[in-house]
C-alpha cells in the first residue's frame, strides 16, 4: 500500500516524475549536441582562421573564441552530470547541474555580447592597424608575413587600402636597395602575391594591370565581422535554451523533493514498516 501511495505521489500534478525525466533526457541530449557544435565551431575558428588573428590589433576575437571552446568543453561535462542526476533521481546532482547550467548561460551570453560588440568595432580597429602591420611587419616577423601572404592570396587584394601602401613598408625599402630596381622609372613594387597572375618577381615588374588594386582591409573586416556575428548568434541562441534547461531541472528537483518529503513523513507516521 505504501509503495502504491509513493507511486501515486510521483504521478501527482500536471507533470509526473517520469514525464519530467523524459523531458530532461531530451534536453540533455540536445544540450550535449549543442556542446559538440560549440566546441567544433571554436576549434574551427581558431584553426581555420588562425592566420588572420595575427593581423588583428586586439586579442578580443581570440579571447572570445577561447571562451567559446571552454564553454563547449564545460557543456560536455555538464551534460554527463545532468544525465546521471536524472537517471539516479539525485537531487544533489540536479542542483549542481542547475548551477552549472547558469554558469554556461552566463559564459554564452558573454561570448555573444563580446562577439557583437567586436563586430561593430572591427572596422575602425583594422583601418588604424593593418597598414601599420604591412609597413612594419612584412619581411620582419615571419608569422605576420605568412598571415599577410595568406590574406592577400585568399582575398585577392593588395595592401591595406590599395597596392601603394607597400611603398612605405620596410620590405619595400629593403627591396629598393637593389641597383637594378633603383634604375626603374616606374615606382610600382609589391610582393608577388599581389599579382593577378602569379609568377616569379611579377610584383617587381612595371605592369600595374597585373596587380590587384583593391586593399585588403575591407575583405578582412567583412570576414571577421561575419565570423563574429555567427559566433555571437550561436552563443546567444544557445544561452536562451539554457533557461529552459534550468526550468526543467528545477521542476524535477522540486517534484523529487516533494515525493521524498512525503515519504519521510509517512515513515514518521508508521506507514512504512
Amino acid at each position: 500500500m505504501a509503495t502504491n501511495n509513493r507511486r501515486l505521489r510521483r504521478d501527482d500534478g500536471c507533470c509526473s516524475v517520469n514525464f519530467l525525466k523524459y523531458i530532461a533526457f531530451i534536453f540533455n541530449f540536445l544540450f550535449y549536441l549543442a556542446g559538440v557544435a560549440v566546441l567544433a565551431m571554436g576549434v574551427w575558428t581558431i584553426g581555420w582562421k588562425f592566420d588572420y588573428t595575427v593581423l588583428l590589433p586586439t586579442q578580443t576575437y581570440k579571447i572570445t573564441t577561447y571562451i567559446l571552446i571552454g564553454t563547449g568543453l564545460l557543456v560536455l561535462l555538464v551534460g554527463i552530470l545532468g544525465c546521471l542526476g536524472v537517471l539516479r533521481e539525485s537531487r544533489c546532482s540536479l542542483l549542481s547541474f542547475t548551477f552549472l547550467l547558469l554558469i554556461v548561460f552566463l559564459l554564452e551570453a558573454v561570448v555573444g555580447v563580446l562577439a557583437y560588440v567586436y563586430s561593430e568595432q572591427i572596422g575602425t580597429e583594422l583601418r588604424n592597424s593593418l597598414n601599420g602591420t604591412i609597413v612594419n611587419g612584412y619581411g620582419v616577423d615571419p608569422t605576420v608575413s605568412s598571415a599577410l601572404k595568406t590574406l592577400h592570396l585568399q582575398k585577392q587584394c593588395c595592401g591595406a587600402e590599395n597596392f601603394e601602401d607597400w611603398r612605405a613598408s620596410v620590405w619595400f625599402a629593403s627591396m629598393n636597395e637593389e641597383a637594378h630596381l633603383k634604375e626603374r622609372g616606374f615606382p610600382l613594387l609589391t610582393p608577388d602575391f599581389c599579382c593577378r597572375t602569379i609568377s616569379e618577381k611579377c610584383g617587381k615588374r612595371d605592369h600595374p594591370s597585373n596587380i590587384y588594386y583593391d586593399g585588403c582591409v575591407t575583405a578582412l573586416e567583412d570576414e571577421i565581422r561575419r565570423q563574429s556575428i555567427i559566433i555571437g548568434a550561436v552563443a546567444l541562441g544557445l544561452s536562451l535554451v539554457q533557461i529552459f534547461g534550468v526550468f526543467i531541472s528545477c521542476c524535477l528537483y522540486i517534484k523529487l523533493k516533494d515525493v521524498n518529503d512525503e515519504v519521510d513523513e509517512d515513515r514518521k507516521n508508521g506507514y512504512y514498516q
